[in-house]
């Protein structure tokens, strides 16, 4: 809103409040010439109290006053708030946490806050992510007592908490059901028919709740963003041949079915023969390819899908999703075929 100026007449009212009104240690006179001042201070009147603010300017024919205009309420940061914007930062890459990232920007403006409002949060969650404290990266400093009690619950309940904060989000864009919320073009949110995206849970998506659904979306969408939408071997980079793959089954670890650190971003031939027990990492997360793997060689077209991989490390995910060390050693101990 811009100020309305008004001259301040010899002997007429103030157009601010007087210094006795003014919070803290506000401007008490009027700035030299040709300058300007803002004041801020604190009106009361009628037992209410608010923040408001008004310039001073003096030139050579007297002293203007603006108006003075109330500052504008912060927003609250509502358990609502907070489970969109740990939503968003499991799937927002760190580089990108900042108040110019267009997904940021829209999905502010639809919370009701400042694009740079919902940043610095994402920031303050980055300072509490043991994976990018690891890796000698930190996050904004003030992250408060809410943020880590917040952080702390979505990490040790993903599975409860995923697809209520993916629910959230979905409602905070569209009503449609049938529809989910795409964030794998970094630039802009996309809309998918939810029977058209590639579930990490298999078959169980042609009778999956919305509950479920809405389940298997953050995962997908947290994986393949954590891990810039390319298989971790091969770096294929086609959203439609990837998989948000289990490294421990999830028919078998429910607690851990939407835990991104159980996850890897594989192509759909990768992630075939690592549930099958043909490939595995080791500690270092190196390519293993199994003995039942290579009794198929030679076959030209199988042996130039996998052997140049072999002994790599496979890509690190940006944050969160890091595959833990006890989900690798659990499907290449359980799983992987050495015989």
């Amino acid at each position: 809103m811009n100020p309305v100026w008004q001259k301040q007449e010899p002997n007429s009212p103030r157009k601010t409040p007087p210094p006795s009104h003014w919070a803290g240690s506000a401007v008490s006179k009027a700035a030299k010439p040709g300058r300007l001042v803002r004041l801020a201070f604190q009106l009361r009147h009628s037992n209410v109290s608010s923040l408001a603010s008004a310039f001073v300017f003096r030139s050579g024919g007297g002293v203007w006053h603006s108006s003075f205009m109330a500052k504008a309420p912060a927003v609250k940061w509502t358990r609502e708030h907070f489970l969109i914007a740990l939503n968003l930062y499991c799937k927002i890459p760190f580089g990108q946490l900042h108040k110019g990232n267009p997904i940021i920007i829209e999905t502010a403006a639809r919370m009701g806050r400042s694009a740079n409002s919902l940043a610095m949060k994402l920031c303050n969650f980055a300072s509490l992510d043991p994976v990018q404290r690891a890796r000698g990266i930190r996050g904004l400093p003030g992250a408060t007592k809410q943020d880590r009690a917040m952080w702390d619950e979505f990490t040790s309940h993903t599975a409860m908490l995923a697809p209520e904060s993916e629910e959230l989000l979905h409602d905070l864009f569209t009503k449609d059901q049938e529809k989910e919320v795409d964030f794998l073009q970094r630039d802009r949110i996309r809309f998918e028919p939810s029977k058209t995206l590639l579930a990490p849970m298999g078959a169980t998506e042609s009778t999956a709740t919305v509950r479920i659904r809405r389940g298997q979306q953050f995962f997908r969408q947290a994986i393949l963003n954590a891990y810039g939408v390319r298989c971790c071997i091969t770096g294929i980079s086609v959203p439609r041949l990837l998989v948000a793959s289990h490294i421990m089954p999830w028919s078998d670890f429910p607690e851990q079915r939407l835990n991104p650190r159980n996850g890897l971003c594989l192509c759909s031939l990768h992630d075939a023969a690592f549930d099958a027990g043909l490939i595995a990492l080791d500690d270092n997360l190196n390519v293993v390819l199994s003995k039942r793997l290579r009794s198929y060689f030679p076959q030209p077209a199988l042996e130039q899908n996998f052997v140049p991989y072999e002994g790599r490390p496979i890509r690190l995910p940006d944050k969160l999703a890091e595959p833990a060390v006890e989900y690798i050693s659990f499907h290449r101990e359980k799983i992987f075929i050495r015989v």
